[in-house]
C-alpha cells in the first residue's frame, strides 16, 4: 500500500530498490534486475566469505558445481561469475519490480545454519546467534555486499545497468518458451494416442472405479517471428549501446544526468499498463510469480502461461506484446547510445 501510495515519486526518482530478508551461515543467493547483474558481481569479488577466506563468488561457484543442475553446473565450469534468479514474489521488492517496474535486487546468505525455525517459537534472538550465523559473521556480509551496492548506486558517475547480460538472460528465456511448446507438442501427441489406443484402461486396476482420461487439444505451432525480431533488435541497441558506453567520460554534466536518467528508467519500458492476463496489478512481462505457483516465478509470463494453461489464443497475443515490449526497452537503450555518440571519446571536452 506504501508504494502504490508513493507510485509517482517512486517512478519518478527510484534508481533501484535493494531488499534482503534473512542471513544465514553459508552462500550468497541473489537474484533480481539482470540489468544489475554485472554490479552484483563486481561487489561479489571483493567481498570475502568471513570462514573460509575465499571470495564470495568463488564460495558461491563451489557451492554451483557441487549441487547446481545440468545448465547451472555448465555455466559454473566456465566461469565464477553469479548468475541472478530471476524474482518472482514474496517479500518486500514485489510492488517494487512487478508494479512500479523499479530494478530490484534480492539478496541473502544461508545454506549452512540449518532451517525450519522462521515463524516459530524457536525463531528467536537465542536461536539466531547458536545456529543460523554465531557471530553474526554472516550479517557483517551481508551488510557489506549491500553497502556497497547501495553506495554504487548513490554515488557513481553512471548508474551500474549493464545490458549485454539482461540481453543474453532473455535469448534463454526464449529458447525455454520454444522448448516447453515443443515438448507439451510431444507430450500430447503422445497422450493422445494412448488415449485412442485404450492404454490407461488397459493400464487400470478391474477392480478399481476408473474414469480414463480424454483426448487433449492439439498443440499449434506458434508463430514467434515478432519476439524474434524484436529480440535481434533488442541485441543489436546492446551491441552499440556497448561499442560507445565508455563515451560517458567525455559527458557534460547535463548530458550525463540524461544519461542516468535514460538507465534509471530502463527497467518501466518492461511494464505494459493493463498488466498480465487475470492480473492488471503484475505489470512486468519479464518476471513474474506465477498465477497459480504462489511465490515461484515465471518468465515471460503473459507467453509462458499462456501455453502452460492451454490457451493458445492468449499465447499467440502475449506474444505480439511481449515482442512490443522488447522493441520498446531497445528504443530505450538507443536513447542512451545516440546520447554518448554525440559525445564520442576524442571530441573536445565540453565546457564545465
Amino acid at each position: 500500500e506504501w508504494v502504490e501510495h508513493h507510485a509517482e515519486e517512486l517512478t519518478e526518482h527510484a534508481v533501484a530498490y535493494l531488499n534482503s530478508d534473512s542471513v544465514g551461515r553459508g552462500f550468497l543467493f541473489a537474484g533480481g534486475s539482470h540489468t544489475l547483474e554485472a554490479m552484483v558481481n563486481e561487489i561479489a569479488r571483493e567481498v570475502i566469505d568471513p570462514e573460509t577466506g575465499l571470495p564470495v563468488n568463488v564460495r558461491r561457484q563451489a557451492f554451483t558445481l557441487i549441487n547446481g543442475d545440468k545448465e547451472a553446473v555448465k555455466r559454473a565450469e566456465a566461469s565464477d561469475d553469479i548468475y541472478l534468479s530471476a524474482l518472482g514474489s514474496g517479500s518486500d521488492y514485489t510492488p517494487f519490480l512487478q508494479h512500479l517496474g523499479i530494478a530490484s535486487l534480492n539478496m541473502s546468505f544461508g545454506g549452512e545454519g540449518g532451517g525450519g525455525s522462521y515463524h516459530s517459537i524457536y525463531d528467536s534472538y537465542d536461536h539466531y546467534t547458536r545456529f543460523r550465523d554465531p557471530g553474526f559473521l554472516y550479517v557483517e556480509s551481508a551488510t557489506k555486499i549491500t553497502g556497497r551496492a547501495l553506495m554504487r548506486l548513490a554515488n557513481a558517475d553512471i548508474l551500474p545497468f549493464e545490458f549485454t547480460r539482461f540481453t543474453a538472460t532473455i535469448s534463454r528465456y526464449i529458447d525455454d518458451l520454444q522448448e516447453l511448446a515443443d515438448d507439451m507438442r510431444e507430450e500430447t501427441t503422445r497422450h493422445n494416442r494412448l488415449v485412442e489406443a485404450g492404454v490407461y484402461q488397459a493400464a487400470a486396476d478391474p477392480t478399481k472405479t476408473y474414469v480414463a482420461p480424454e483426448a487433449e487439444d492439439k498443440v499449434p505451432f506458434f508463430n514467434f517471428a515478432a519476439l524474434e525480431n524484436a529480440f535481434a533488435t533488442l541485441e543489436t541497441s546492446t551491441e552499440q549501446l556497448a561499442g560507445v558506453y565508455d563515451n560517458w567520460k567525455n559527458l557534460s554534466a547535463d548530458d550525463l544526468a540524461r544519461l542516468n536518467g535514460i538507465l534509471m528508467q530502463s527497467e518501466r519500458a518492461l511494464l505494459r499498463e493493463g498488466g498480465l492476463p487475470r492480473r492488471p496489478w503484475f505489470r512486468h512481462h519479464i518476471y513474474a510469480p506465477g498465477y497459480y505457483t504462489g511465490y515461484g516465478v515465471k518468465t515471460l509470463p503473459g507467453v509462458r502461461e499462456g501455453i502452460e494453461e492451454r490457451e493458445w489464443a492468449e499465447a499467440e497475443a502475449e506474444i505480439l506484446i511481449l515482442a512490443d515490449v522488447l522493441t520498446g526497452f531497445a528504443a530505450e537503450i538507443d536513447k542512451a547510445s545516440a546520447l554518448l555518440a554525440e559525445n564520442r571519446i576524442g571530441a573536445p571536452a565540453p565546457l564545465p
